[in-house]
């Protein structure tokens, strides 16, 4: 069982193995269907392309993960990188600017997992209002989202409310459910002729596309959404002080989760293309596997696909809710968001932050749109990537962390490799998916993300007053006792 501080923080329990951190983290290629539709409407075909080079992406950027994973042990994912490394040791002042950047980088990562649950709760209803006319007589599709969003929510709360360990086995038992419908529509296709390849070389690219400054940072923007898909695989990387054995576990479970994800995403993305067309992605952006299972297995076929992945979204639910609680009890540890929000139960569970974490995703729901919570979630990623690649390379220059311990070292030279990915994320990938975003859906999104990361500067300087008041209170505790001493010696003559 954990153990909490007398400021109320508990410890998370070392309690897994690679194995349990990948079956968590294998919701991630479900990642693909809210975007599915998306990239085709910008990219045609090349959208193939683009899911490739974005799983290419998170290897060099999850490498540089995994070193930090097992470098800093004590440290949850990305969220307490950024902080452990940017904080200033002993630090004298009243606010420490360094923690402020890392405190607000691990804010970013939780508002970028956080609308995963939002934005699968409208694909469950969505789903379940088409599978089952009878519901969508009694209740819209927004209604059914928020019911959808509701009970899954409740439900992965008593499951993981026991620890990680019983999600990490729901974990095994939801991901041999939905990476089976995901694999069966990726090789179906090809395997029953129903592919044409005409359909992918016949429209790689629109007709209206050129190399201007326009299309370029719609290219960036489009890189911001299927890296927020493709690169979420870094999740694996969250349970570092989880893992039994974090030198070996952690890096074993990024590369095998990656793997699966770079066959899983391309050939998904192919299959639907090489059946339906682009234009036939357009005409239905929002669940185009419906129609290729249809055309491959008919209508009994397509049903079974439809109750597979809905276990498969409730998969991906469960990975955005355990790691969005981790990343906010890794602030309250580091001292970066209230205290409220690192307390545990006795089973090593954030609870505090499970609760918000629902709370808020059944606020984003009532949004209705998918792709405006999708492109503000997509700041929030940019951002928590760019800082911690950042964070990377602060780690391998800074005197202070030289001679740390790593049992996982990436390539030599890794550190050149981070910085040229932080700089696409931040500034390039941000810029892009701002600009996307004014094209596409307006500044709905866009201030809907700056609004949420903005909130972080209240909560952290309240954070830092609790902490204050907290220094004080134990130094004048400190104080009586020693009064107190004094007060029981002998009197001199």
């Amino acid at each position: 069982m954990s153990k909490n501080h007398s400021d109320g923080v508990g410890h998370l329990e070392r309690s897994i193995d690679w194995k349990q951190g990948l079956a968590i983290a294998l919701g991630v290629p479900l990642l693909i269907l809210p975007s599915l539709g998306y990239l085709p409407m910008y990219l045609s075909a090349a959208a193939i392309l683009v899911w490739g080079l974005s799983v290419l992406q998170g290897f060099f950027q999850n490498t540089a993960y995994a070193e930090l994973a097992t470098t800093f042990p004590k440290a949850s994912g990305l969220p307490g990188f950024a902080q452990h490394v940017f904080r200033t040791e002993n630090y004298k002042g009243k606010y420490d600017k360094g923690k402020l950047i890392g405190g607000f980088s691990a804010w970013s990562y939780w508002f970028a997992w956080n609308p995963v649950l939002a934005i699968f709760a409208i694909l469950v209803g969505g789903y379940l209002h088409g599978l089952f006319p009878v519901l969508g007589e009694t209740f819209t599709e927004y209604q059914l989202a928020l019911l959808s969003g509701l009970v899954i929510f409740t439900g992965l709360s008593v499951v993981n409310w026991f620890g990680l360990k019983d999600g990490a086995l729901l974990g095994y038992v939801l991901a041999a459910i939905s990476l089976i419908p995901l694999v069966v529509l990726a090789v179906a296709p090809f395997a029953t002729g129903h592919v044409e390849l005409a359909n992918i070389t016949g429209n790689w690219l629109p007709a209206d596309w050129s190399w201007d400054m326009h299309h370029i940072l719609i290219l960036f923007g489009i890189f911001a959404i299927a890296q927020w898909s493709a690169c979420g695989w870094e999740t694996a990387a969250i349970y570092g002080p989880e893992y039994k054995k974090p030198g070996k576990d952690v890096p074993k479970a990024l590369f095998a989760c990656g793997i699966i994800c770079f066959f899983s995403y391309v050939l998904v993305q192919a299959a639907v293309i090489g059946v339906l067309g682009v234009e036939g992605v357009q005409a239905e952006p929002i669940s185009p596997l419906i129609p290729v299972a249809l055309a491959v297995f008919g209508e009994a076929g397509t049903v079974i696909t439809i109750i597979m992945l809905i276990a498969a979204m409730i998969l991906i639910i469960q990975t955005a809710y355990l790691g969005s609680s981790r990343a906010m009890h890794s602030m309250a540890t580091e001292g970066n968001l209230p205290r409220v929000f690192g307390k545990t139960n006795r089973q090593g569970t954030p609870f505090v932050a499970m609760l918000v974490t629902a709370a808020f995703n059944m606020a984003l729901i009532s949004m209705g749109s998918i792709s405006a919570i999708l492109a503000a979630a997509a700041i929030g990623y940019t951002c928590a990537n760019g800082i911690s690649l950042f964070a990377y390379v602060k780690a391998k220059k800074h005197p202070a962390f030289a001679n740390l311990e790593r049992p996982f070292k990436a390539p030599k030279g890794w550190k050149h490799v981070a910085m040229a990915f932080g700089l696409f994320n931040l500034p390039l990938c941000l810029v892009g998916v701002v600009y996307l975003n004014s094209l596409e859906i307006g500044w709905t999104s866009t201030w809907l993300g700056f609004l949420v990361l903005a909130l972080y500067i209240p909560l952290w300087f309240y954070s830092q007053h609790e902490s204050g008041r907290s220094k004080n209170a134990a130094a004048a505790r400190s104080s009586d006792h020693d009064a107190a001493d004094l007060a029981k010696l002998p009197a001199s003559r």
